[in-house]
C-alpha cells in the first residue's frame, strides 16, 4: 500500500473543493467580514479587500496547497523536507499545534451557537418584546455550566464522527452535503430578506463605496481579513493540499474556493445588512450580533421564526466544516509522524479537543470572574491564535517557499499536472512568480507585525 493510500485522499475534484471552502468558510465569513464591511466604507472595504485576497491571501493558500502536495505527507513533515532542517520541522508542528488549540476554542464557540440553533427551533429567538429581555436570555443561557458543556461535547462529538470515518467517507462526503446546503439556506435567506421593509437601504448603505473612510489602518484590516479568510496559518490547508494527486490542476482546483468563500461573505453581508435595516439597528455588534442583537432584529420583522432558524442553521454549518478541518492536521500528524491508525488519532484528538476547550466553555459561567492577562479565557486563547499562532504560521509557509524552496521550484510544482493549462494562460504563471517572490511575503510580514503590535 503506498503512504497516499494509506494516509487517504480525495474520491474527486468537487470534493476537494468543497472541502477546502468548507474548511475557509466560517463564523468570521458570517459575523466579521459584515462589521468590518459597515465600518470601513462599504463597498470600497470590499474592493480593497478583493485586491488584498489577490495580493497575498489566495498566493500564501496556494503556497500552502503546493507544500502539502508536493511532499505529501503532514505540515511537521512537509516542512521539515522542503525546509532540510529540523528547525523548520518545529515551524510546522507549530502549525499542527495552532489548529489544535483553535479546534479546542472554536467548537466551545460552536457549542454556543449550536445551542442557539436548538433555541430558534425552540421559538426562542424571535419573541422578544425588549432589548432587555434578550440581554437576560443571553445571560441565562451563557451562566449555564451543563449548558455551554453539553453543546461544546455535542459539536465535538459530531465533528470526531465525520472524522472517523477518513478523508473519502467522511470529510469529503459530508462537505459534499453540507456545503451545497449552506449555500441553499444562505440564498434563501437573501431572497427572504430582500422582502424586508428598508433592505433596499441595507443594500445601498453595503454596496455604495466611502472612499473617505479609506484609512492606512483599514488597509491593514482588509490585508488581516484576506490572510485569516481562508484557513491559513493553521495547518489545515497543507494537509488537506497533501491529500491531492500529482495530476491535478491546482489553480483549477483552488480558484473556485476563494470565489465560493468571497460569495458566502457577501451574501452573508447582505442578509445581514437587510436584517438590521429592517429593524433599525446598525450592523456593528461584532460578535455580540449573533447572540443579541440579532435575535431582538427578528423579534421586530416578519418572519422572524423561520429566518432565525435558518439563519443560525447556515452558522453552524459553516462553523461545522471549519472545525472539521481544524482537527485533521492533528490527526494526520499522529498518523504521519507517530504511525497511528486513524480512529485512534481521531478518538485521541476529539477527546484532546474537549478537554481544552472546557475552560472556553465555562468562560462567562463558572471562570466568569477569572481574567486571563485582562480577558476571559476564550477571548484570550482566541485572541494568543489570532494575533500570534496563525500569523506566524502563515508567515513560515511563505518564508519556507521563497527563501528555503524556491520560487522555481515551487511554480514547477504549480504546473504539475496542468502543462497545457499553463502554455495556454501564461500570465497565471508570472503572477505566482510575482507574489511568490514580492508581494506575499512583504504583505505578510507587515501582517505578522500588525498582528504582534495588536498583541502587545
Amino acid at each position: 500500500m503506498d503512504n497516499t493510500s494509506a494516509r487517504g485522499s480525495w474520491g474527486s475534484r468537487l470534493g476537494f473543493i468543497f472541502a477546502v471552502a468548507g474548511s475557509a468558510v466560517g463564523l468570521a465569513n458570517i459575523w466579521r467580514f459584515p462589521y468590518l464591511v459597515g465600518k470601513h466604507g462599504g463597498a470600497a472595504f470590499i474592493l480593497v479587500y478583493l485586491l488584498s485576497l489577490l495580493l497575498i491571501g489566495f498566493p500564501v493558500f496556494i503556497a500552502e496547497i503546493l507544500i502539502g502536495r508536493s511532499t505529501q505527507t503532514n505540515p511537521s513533515g512537509a516542512f521539515e523536507k522542503l525546509g532540510r532542517t529540523k528547525s523548520w520541522g518545529w515551524a510546522g508542528k507549530l502549525t499542527v499545534l495552532t489548529g489544535f488549540i483553535v479546534s479546542s476554542f472554536y467548537s466551545a464557540v460552536a457549542g454556543w451557537i449550536l445551542g442557539y440553533f436548538i433555541e430558534a427551533v425552540k421559538g426562542n429567538l424571535s419573541s422578544f418584546n425588549s432589548v432587555e429581555a434578550v440581554s437576560l436570555h443571553h445571560s441565562s443561557l451563557m451562566q449555564n455550566p451543563f449548558w455551554g458543556l453539553f453543546f461544546h461535547f455535542m459539536f465535538i462529538f459530531f465533528c470526531s464522527s465525520v472524522l472517523y470515518l477518513g478523508v473519502r467517507d467522511g470529510i469529503e462526503r459530508w462537505n459534499k452535503f453540507l456545503m451545497p446546503l449552506l449555500f441553499i439556506v444562505l440564498i434563501a435567506l437573501v431572497i427572504k430578506g430582500l422582502t424586508l421593509v428598508n433592505a433596499q437601504e441595507g443594500l445601498r448603505f453595503l454596496f455604495e463605496p466611502d472612499w473617505t473612510l479609506i484609512t492606512p489602518a483599514v488597509l491593514l484590516t482588509a490585508l488581516g481579513q484576506a490572510f485569516f479568510t481562508l484557513s491559513i496559518g493553521q495547518g489545515t490547508i497543507v494537509t488537506y493540499g497533501s491529500y491531492l494527486s500529482k495530476k491535478e490542476n491546482i489553480f483549477k482546483s483552488c480558484f473556485p474556493i476563494l470565489l465560493m468563500d468571497t460569495f458566502v461573505s457577501i451574501l452573508a453581508a447582505m442578509i445581514i445588512f437587510m436584517i438590521a435595516f429592517s429593524a433599525g439597528v446598525e450592523p456593528d455588534a461584532g460578535p455580540a450580533l449573533l447572540f443579541q442583537t440579532l435575535p431582538w432584529v427578528l423579534s421586530q420583522i416578519p418572519g422572524g421564526y423561520i429566518m432565525s432558524i435558518l439563519f443560525f442553521l447556515i452558522v453552524v454549518l459553516a462553523a461545522l466544516t471549519s472545525e472539521i478541518s481544524a482537527m485533521e492536521p492533528t490527526i494526520a500528524y499522529l498518523i504521519d509522524e507517530k504511525g497511528w491508525k486513524r480512529h485512534g488519532a481521531v478518538l485521541v484528538c476529539g477527546f484532546g479537543a474537549f478537554l481544552l476547550g472546557i475552560p472556553s466553555a465555562l468562560s462567562y459561567s463558572v471562570l466568569k470572574d477569572v481574567s486571563f492577562f485582562g480577558l476571559p479565557f476564550v477571548d484570550r486563547i482566541e485572541s494568543l491564535c489570532g494575533h500570534l499562532l496563525i500569523p506566524a504560521g502563515g508567515f513560515f509557509a511563505i518564508m519556507l517557499l521563497s527563501q528555503r524552496w524556491g520560487v522555481s521550484k515551487a511554480i514547477d510544482e504549480l504546473e504539475l499536472g496542468s502543462y497545457e493549462f499553463f502554455s495556454r494562460y501564461p500570465w497565471i504563471r508570472s503572477y505566482f512568480w510575482f507574489c511568490f517572490k514580492y508581494t506575499a511575503p512583504i504583505l505578510m510580514i507587515i501582517v505578522f507585525v500588525n498582528s504582534l503590535m495588536f498583541l502587545l
